[in-house]
């Protein structure tokens, strides 16, 4: 269920992070068909609330407003509130800590409190960036995958020996804690989640509004230590709207290269350094969202979709599902459309929709005839 989500702001939030949830969450789309959400922000300490870049807002609903939330959302705060002053195995200095009234705090215990009782009714908690260092501090970590900027994976696995830190992905599901790498990575997650709990459309239908991808493959180790990736050009953007429009025909290197102008060993680089997957593997992503909204819109049989998918046939199509989804098609089918007319379940096993653990999974290759991208 995802009907309820509040916002908890603590000091020294950071204004992006904690924008990107109120965008997801926040705004009524019910113009568009999309659902709505009851949403709050919280204050997490005695208001008024001062931001990293020094500003203070005012709010008006206390922890008590937890008590209700499906989703409670934890946005980044910043690196003076955690005390961390050096970042490890970096030639950047980073501040020293702030003295007097401005000194790091610890996060207080009622929040934590509040946290640690959601989780237990059966709540969702979602951290963006180093909103984690909150969670780490419930103990809401402990034995459990997660992640956070890369820049401070390592510290948050220095004070949370017992958590099981992946610097190398955009985000983590350890149902009921999800956590998030960096900035963007946060709507990612968040997008994710809205895909889980109530379908491609809707994530889709979102992921349009905000102008944004509504998937994102790769992980965030692409960005460590390197120049930000630059936007596709001319060639490549046309490239990959050709590509979503041809899903169902089978494509190799060589025809995709000689399509963008280039050789096979430079278009492989350029996409990689573009979209931050490989070809193979971003042909595989987009082939299995139009393997969703097709369960979720149509009555085609699972044959005729991964017919349509150009996965070739309904095993390979089962395959990559469970890989990529930790479910079958028939099973999401079921999930997201409920009992009904339509076709009925075949061969492959029943079950919940199960999340892909972290953004950025990493599949096999493919055995199917269609998917020929390597």
């Amino acid at each position: 269920m995802l009907r309820n989500v509040a916002v908890v702001v603590v000091n020294a939030f950071l204004p992006f992070e904690f924008g990107t949830i109120c965008e997801v969450f926040g705004v009524d789309r019910t113009d568009d068909g999309l659902p709505s959400y009851e949403f709050a922000v919280v204050a997490g300490e005695p208001a008024p609330l001062r931001a990293h870049n020094d500003f203070t807002i005012q709010l008006s609903c206390g922890l008590e407003r937890l008590e209700e939330a499906d989703l409670i959302a934890l946005p980044a705060v910043g690196d003076d509130r955690l005390c961390i002053y050096a970042a490890p195995k970096s030639r950047i200095p980073r501040p020293m800590p702030p003295a007097g009234p401005d000194a790091p705090r610890e996060f207080p215990e009622d929040l934590l409190r509040a946290l640690r009782r959601a989780v237990e009714r059966g709540a969702r908690v979602l951290s963006v960036c180093s909103g984690a260092f909150i969670l780490g501090e419930a103990g809401l970590l402990d034995g459990r995958r997660c992640t956070t900027h890369w820049r401070n994976a390592e510290e948050l696995a220095r004070r949370y020996p017992s958590a099981k830190v992946d610097p190398d992905v955009l985000y983590v599901d350890d149902d009921p804690v999800i956590t998030s790498a960096g900035t963007a990575a946060g709507i990612d997650a968040c997008l994710y989640l809205v895909r889980k709990e109530q379908g491609s459309r809707v994530a889709n239908g979102i992921a349009r509004r905000m102008v944004v991808p509504p998937h994102r493959d790769g992980g965030q180790a692409q960005y460590v230590d390197q120049p930000v990736a630059p936007s596709c050009d001319g060639t490549l953007r046309d490239l990959l709207e050709w590509l979503r429009a041809h899903l169902d025909q089978p494509l190799t290197i060589r025809q995709l290269a000689a399509r963008a102008n280039m050789s096979e060993r430079t278009f492989a680089r350029r996409f990689v350094q573009d979209t931050g997957t490989t070809p193979q593997r971003w042909l595989i992503g987009q082939r299995i969202l139009l393997a969703q909204q097709l369960l979720e819109e149509s009555d085609d049989t699972v044959d005729a979709i991964a017919d349509r998918t150009g996965f070739g046939n309904a095993t390979a199509l089962r395959h990559h599902f469970r890989a990529w989804r930790a479910t079958t098609p028939n099973a999401y089918r079921r999930l997201f459309r409920g009992p009904g007319p339509g076709p009925g379940p075949g061969p492959g096993g029943s079950g919940g929709m199960g999340p892909p653990r972290s953004g950025g999974l990493r599949g096999g290759r493919p055995p199917d005839k269609h998917s020929t991208v390597e």
